[in-house]
């Protein structure tokens, strides 16, 4: 699974969606491996730019951001990618969803 997160600094989920300027890649199988990070142009001031962030991770399974609006919600459902939202240091973010994943299959 391929799991994408959103941050200012590599180190919290910490920026809405459409505010996502750097993606945060990690493949996840029975552990979980940093794959690359992958920069979006995005536009301080516009509104509106989930539709750049979500093009950037098409390859992604999932994509945790602090929070995301109702086009990227349904852009992203129409692009199969699933969106969580979570804040935090990327770590504990990542282990949150897994541990979930995890117990949902048991």
């Amino acid at each position: 699974m391929r799991l994408a997160v959103v941050s200012s600094d590599g180190k919290n989920v910490d920026l809405h969606l459409g505010k996502g300027k750097s993606l945060y890649i990690y493949d996840w199988d029975d552990e979980l491996n940093f794959v690359e990070v992958r920069d979006v142009e995005i536009a301080e001031d516009s509104k509106h730019q989930g539709g750049k962030v979500l093009k950037a991770c098409s390859d992604c399974d999932v994509l945790i951001a602090v929070q995301y609006g109702f086009k990227s919600k349904i852009r992203a459902e129409d692009a199969g990618i699933k969106l969580v939202m979570d804040e935090g240091p990327i770590d504990e973010v990542l282990k949150r969803y897994i541990d979930h994943v995890n117990f949902m299959k048991s």
